[in-house]
């Protein structure tokens, strides 16, 4: 049955009507937007098999040449992904670095409104489980260093992202005066250290609380490696609680109440 409205419409405006949507609907992949998909799945694909072959044989053993046979790719097609094997390991470390952080700050996220405490072992508890999950990574990060590899400033700043969730406990803290005063002064030296720290990344606490949350923050990840690489073995059973009792005594050593 034909609506009056429809009957209303000569034939060439229904088929200038139908072009139109035609012209509307959204456009199908350009060959640009092919060739990028096609460059993050190869990219993908290449850290996948580095990932593979440092957790055989570590990263001072990964080959640009072995990588590229796993994917069927000539020798020098590598190159057009990654300049070197330096860059390769580079992005493996920035990637495992941005997930250890959103593992803390989604963690962080997850507790707003506890005591802080609670929200700080929340943090330490993340880290931990991340790098149980993913011990190959968490060595690439925090294992023997790579001969030769030196972290840029994007990996840099991925690194500090498990630190600042901490701050952000720590600040939450004093803001709800839960916070003791700060320790005895630093050795001048290191308050100067301190203070070009905080100008220099913003934190949002005073340079009197950074030594103690600095050396925090490298307990935190001296527990996680003692568990993950044998130092625990033959001491200690009781893993998971001896962690969240060591992690609320680095809190405590920061001045969180609780």
């Amino acid at each position: 049955m034909v609506t009056p409205s429809a009957q209303a419409v000569p034939d060439d405006e229904q088929a200038g009507s139908a072009a139109d949507a035609r012209e509307d609907a959204p456009a199908g992949p350009t060959a640009q937007g092919l060739r990028e998909r096609a460059r993050r799945d190869i990219t993908a694909a290449m850290k996948r098999h580095a990932e593979e072959q440092i957790a055989v044989s570590g990263p001072a053993a990964l080959s640009l040449r072995a990588v590229s046979r796993a994917l069927g790719m000539a020798p020098s097609a590598v190159y057009r992904y990654f300049a070197s094997r330096d860059e390769l390991i580079e992005a493996l470390i920035t990637d495992a670095f941005h997930e250890l952080g959103d593992a803390a700050q989604s963690a962080l996220s997850r507790s707003r409104g506890e005591a802080p405490v609670l929200r700080w072992i929340a943090v330490c508890r993340a880290v931990r489980s991340w790098a149980l999950a993913h011990p190959h990574r968490y060595d690439l990060l925090y294992g023997a260093p790579v001969p030769g590899h030196r972290s840029g400033a994007e990996t840099t700043r991925a690194a500090a992202r498990v630190g600042l969730a901490l701050v952000a406990v720590i600040a939450d803290a004093a803001r709800r005066d839960l916070l003791d005063p700060a320790p005895l002064p630093a050795p001048a030296a290191v308050q100067a250290d301190m203070v070009r720290l905080v100008d220099s990344v913003g934190l949002a606490i005073p340079p009197a609380r950074v030594p103690a949350l600095l050396a925090a923050w490298s307990g935190l990840f001296g527990l996680v490696s003692f568990e993950l690489f044998g130092q625990l073995d033959g001491m200690v059973t009781a893993r998971a609680e001896f962690f969240d009792q060591s992690v609320r005594v680095l809190a405590q050593n920061v001045g969180i109440r609780g």
